[in-house]
């Protein structure tokens, strides 16, 4: 079963971080690829994502394009990565995002991912 695990965080939040804790997260995301192989869960994609500041919204409305400036959505968390995984079910994607660092002050969004044949 594929699942994506979406990390959601305050960008303002991280960037006041010292710089000493942001490096100690930033290992224990590089050491999510041996919790992983630990509890039997393959990466299949993941990356970080550039700030809410360079991103652009698209609608389409009217056959007309409106593009706005920012993610997609108003809200105190933004999107900041994702991971792909294969798992065998849901309580072993949850054990996964259980370990990513973002979950302490931000949200993991756990979801399936949909296969089309």
């Amino acid at each position: 079963m594929k699942y994506v695990c979406l990390i959601y965080n305050n960008e303002k939040m991280e960037a006041a971080k010292p710089q000493a804790q942001r490096d100690a997260e930033y290992a224990e995301y590089y050491g999510l690829s041996e919790v992983a192989k630990k509890i039997g869960v393959t990466i299949t994609g993941g990356e970080a994502l550039h700030p809410i500041s360079t991103s652009k919204t698209l609608r389409l409305r009217d056959n007309k394009v409106v593009m706005t400036d920012g993610p997609f959505a108003e809200t105190h968390e933004q999107l900041g990565g994702f991971y792909m995984l294969d798992c065998k079910d849901l309580d072993q994607a949850i054990e996964f995002a259980r370990a990513i660092p973002g979950a302490r002050d931000g949200s993991i969004e756990i979801r399936p991912v949909v296969i089309f044949d």
